[in-house]
């Protein structure tokens, strides 16, 4: 039959050649090795790129036909790899519209784009969708793979979002998968001796599933590794990639010049800006402003802060003192909180701050105040982000403030400055605090009318009316909280009191998985701080608001997911020195406890470990017998233990020898081997390299040669051919010669 379980027939060796051929065709193409690695690296190169682009457009920095374009070139090579259609543009044509961009290019960049990088990119993404669509030589693959790790690292500068780890993830096991295929496909071409080749499909499903599953561990290896160096390696510098962040609408709506209408433009997003937590605040206790900017001077349109900025200088303890009158002693604090807030990048660089703001701190070189209040960052290196504050929340009791009395400093005279006004509003500001007999009762009058006969919405016209303060208070009765703080601040002024509109924030929602609360775009808010004599700036805020709300639901998810974000923001993005120092103190902090604890746990089981053996002598002592009988009960199942899989082994063995039907195949080569063992001791020893039949040919002894032909046909049946009726015939063929005597 066989020799060596080898076929010697022709027809039956062209016979299984046949079947092998079959069993690897695909659509009538045999599939070999290269041509199956060939399928998977372009597959996971085009994973590569879609992941790149993915992370690009995640951003929200392409515009939208961009995204739907580069998007739907992308979904149309994905359905070509499904289709197993190698669809290439030929050389000739991809020339032709390389030519043809070049001149979309001035087109973009003077009409569509207006932005030298914009058009930049739109021009890469084009190269990029051309290139994947004419890969004709080596350096093709080479260079998509490049565009795409360009592509993520635009990415990386472009957002310090938590979603950009998650990206960079898949990017990175797309990545491994595309190397370690671009190997094996390099090796497959360049190999002198070609590998055999697979006889059946399996073998392929078995190499895309071990690189399927190898390829995860290789990337949680790789960035556990990232990580702690990341974390170990000395910092240098802090929010590196915060400073490449650019701006926002937001900052037009906090510069110190704000056309009317620009907060309301803000609230129209639901970004987060800021989370903020509280010293001693775990349950949100607080219903807080967040000051920007003051705004003094009002051309009827458009608010302005003229006021030059003043470099603070920091006192020894790092803080920067934010009281504005130098030859005014610091108030004592009646209301005193601390509070440390974290900023996204929204491209403003002032600090957002409690009211009544006494101390700054943070990783920053230069800050300076205006007269207005308002505190800015002169540090260029690191623009605002996180930093800590000091604020006195005390405000004088309306009965001290109604006896505020006394002469409008000169430098308050910019405050009482009036455009070119209706007439109309002098009159309603006189009729609305007609009855008032001081300032702050006239400020609480306009505060309370405009908040009980006005309507808050978002909803404006797109055509800004020749006189918005005017349409406001008397056509339209409705707008959002520009129009209501910039017409009490303009009917206080022609009543003679000084007043100015401050831009900042409300606090939205409280997150009490990280005891934050966490400020969005859409709580941006504007009121008015009104002067009295002797005790400076009272804020008014004459906007209809809702209380502070909790969130439930699918809120409360987001709620997990912003406590990720902001875990990225503080210890990825911005984690520099004081962080690592942090870290560090906690790191040995928390070893010494560890190390205390592991020591004490092992006094304590030495103890018990000693009690026990004390108690365990007691007993033997009292009856040895009983003990030394199950010591070695114990002792004979340790040993069945410790030879458990040569006890399974044997007792398999032992079946499959008694019962050689149930497999045919090993219960031969059992038997085989014995009576080869049996042999061996009366003198006939077979060479390993010795066929079966072979061996038959040094037996001297006619007889003995005769059983052993037997038993070596019926072995051969049993172990080539899965013979159960000849693996029954072993046990006897083994009996009849192991009984023959030998002359």
């Amino acid at each position: 039959m066989t020799k060596n379980g080898r076929v010697d027939d022709p027809d039956e060796r062209s016979t299984i050649e046949r079947t092998m051929i079959e069993r690897t065709m695909t659509n009538g193409q045999p599939i070999t090795l290269a041509a199956a690695i060939e399928r998977y690296f372009q597959v996971a190169l085009y994973l590569l790129v879609l992941t790149g682009f993915g992370t690009l457009a995640s951003t929200g920095t392409l515009d939208a036909p961009t995204v739907v374009l580069v998007g739907a070139a992308l979904a149309l090579r994905g359905y070509f790899l499904s289709k197993r259609q190698d669809f290439q543009l030929p050389t000739r044509v991809t020339n032709y519209l390389t030519l043809g961009y070049v001149a979309f290019y001035l087109l973009d960049y003077s009409l569509f784009s207006h932005s030298f990088l914009t058009a930049t990119v739109h021009l890469v993404l084009f190269g990029m969708v051309v290139r994947l669509f004419s890969v004709h030589k080596e350096r093709d693959h080479y260079m998509l793979a490049v565009l795409a790790f360009l592509m993520v690292l635009s990415a990386a500068v472009l957002t310090v979002d938590s979603v950009f780890l998650f990206a960079f993830a898949g990017f990175m096991l797309m990545a491994v998968v595309t190397f370690v295929l671009m190997e094996m496909r390099g090796s497959a071409h360049t190999a002198n001796i070609p590998a055999r080749e697979p006889t059946d499909r399996q073998t392929y499903r078995r190499m895309a599933f071990f690189l399927a599953a190898t390829s995860p561990v290789l990337v949680v290896l790789i960035l556990a590794g990232a990580s702690a160096i990341f974390f170990l390696l000395p910092r240098m510098s802090a929010g590196y990639l915060g400073s490449f962040a650019g701006g926002s609408d937001m900052t037009t709506g906090f510069s110190d010049h704000v056309q009317l209408g620009r907060i309301g433009q803000i609230q129209q997003s639901n970004a987060v800006v800021m989370h903020v937590q509280i010293d001693g605040d775990p349950r949100g206790a607080y219903d807080l402003k967040w000051r920007g900017v003051a705004l003094a001077r009002f051309d009827g349109k458009t608010w302005s802060s003229p006021t030059v900025q003043v470099p603070l200088a920091r006192q020894e303890d790092g803080r920067f003192p934010l009281w504005h009158t130098p030859r005014e002693p610091l108030p004592r604090a009646m209301r005193p909180i601390h509070y440390r807030v974290l900023m996204e990048p929204i491209g403003a660089n002032i600090f957002f701050l409690a009211s009544r703001p006494r101390f700054l701190s943070g990783n920053y070189q230069s800050v300076a105040s205006d007269r207005a209040g308002s505190i800015y960052d002169l540090d260029q290196k690191h623009p605002v982000s996180l930093y800590e504050a000091d604020s006195d929340l005390a405000v004088p009791a309306p009965a001290i403030l109604r006896a505020a009395v006394g002469a409008i400093p000169p430098e308050m005279q910019e405050y009482l400055q009036l455009p070119l006004l209706d007439p109309r509003i002098p009159q309603l500001a006189g009729q609305i605090t007609a009855s008032a007999g001081n300032s702050f009762d006239k400020a609480a009058a306009l505060e309370r009318y405009l908040m009980t006969n006005f309507g808050y919405t978002l909803e404006m016209s797109r055509v800004t009316p020749r006189d918005p303060l005017a349409d406001f208070l008397f056509v339209r009765k409705r707008g959002h909280c520009e129009y209501f703080a910039s017409s009490m601040a303009i009917m206080l002024r022609t009543l003679g009191i000084p007043s100015r509109v401050v831009n900042g924030f409300r606090t939205s929602e409280f997150n009490d998985l990280t005891d934050n609360y966490v400020i969005r775009a859409s709580s941006a808010h504007s009121w008015v701080e009104a002067y009295f004599p002797g005790y400076g700036w009272i804020s008014f805020d004459p906007t209809p608001g809702s209380p502070l709300a909790g969130l439930t639901g699918w809120s409360r998810l987001g709620l997990y997911l912003d406590a990720m974000a902001s875990f990225w923001r503080e210890w990825v993005v911005n984690y520099d020195a004081s962080h690592q120092r942090s870290l560090g103190e906690d790191a040995m902090q928390g070893s010494r406890s560890l190390v205390d604890g592991m020591r004490d746990w092992a006094q304590g089981q030495y103890a018990q470990m000693l009690e026990r053996a004390r108690r365990t002598q007691r007993k033997f002592s009292h009856s040895p017998g009983t003990w030394t009988g199950i010591g070695v009960f114990v002792g004979l199942l340790l040993l069945a233990a410790m030879n458990f899989r040569t006890l399974m082994r044997w007792a398999r063995q032992r079946r499959l020898t008694n019962h050689p039907e149930e497999a045919p195949s090993q219960a031969a080569a059992l038997w085989y081997q014995r009576m080869l063992r049996w042999l061996g001791r009366k003198g006939w020893q077979k060479n390993s390299i010795e066929t079966p039949k072979e061996f038959l040919t040094r037996i001297e002894d006619p007889a003995m040669r005769q059983r052993l032909e037997d038993f070596t046909r019926a072995y051969e049946a049993a172990r080539f051919g899965e013979s159960s009726e000849q693996a029954r015939r072993l046990p006897a063929l083994y009996q009849e010669i192991t009984s023959t005597k030998q002359d």
